[in-house]
C-alpha cells in the first residue's frame, strides 16, 4: 500500500453560494464514507484561506515571519485527503471522484517512501 495526497485546489474569491456548498460538501461527506468503507481514507481537512497563513522563511541564520500566503496566485490549496492505496491508478481513481464531488481540481501526489 502507498499512501497519497489528493491536494483540492480551490480558486481565490468568495466561496459559492451556500445551496452549491451544501451539496458539494454532503457529496465529499458521502465520498469520504466510501473510502473509509473500502479502507482507502486515512485523513482529511479544510484549510483556511490563504490569508490566514504565516510563512517562516529562513533568512541570515534566522527565519523571518510574515502574514498571508508564500505566493499571490489564482488558486490555493483548500483541503486535502491522504489515502493509503495499491497503486497510482487506485489513488487516481478516488482523485477522479474527488474533482467531481468537490468540482475543483485535485492534484494526486504520492508521498516518498515509508522509512
Amino acid at each position: 500500500m502507498a499512501l497519497y495526497l489528493l491536494a483540492m485546489h480551490q480558486p481565490v474569491g468568495p466561496a459559492p453560494e451556500p445551496a452549491v456548498l451544501q451539496q458539494v460538501m454532503a457529496d465529499l461527506d458521502a465520498l469520504r464514507e466510501e473510502m473509509q468503507a473500502a479502507g482507502a481514507w486515512v485523513f482529511a481537512g479544510g484549510l483556511h484561506d490563504p490569508d490566514a497563513s504565516t510563512v517562516l522563511r529562513p533568512a541570515d541564520g534566522d527565519v523571518l515571519v510574515t502574514d498571508g500566503p508564500y505566493v499571490e496566485a489564482e488558486e490555493h490549496l483548500g483541503g486535502f485527503t491522504i489515502v493509503d492505496v495499491p497503486d497510482l491508478d487506485a489513488a487516481l481513481a478516488w482523485g477522479r471522484r474527488t474533482a467531481l464531488a468537490s468540482t475543483l481540481p485535485i492534484e494526486v501526489r504520492p508521498f516518498r517512501e515509508r522509512s
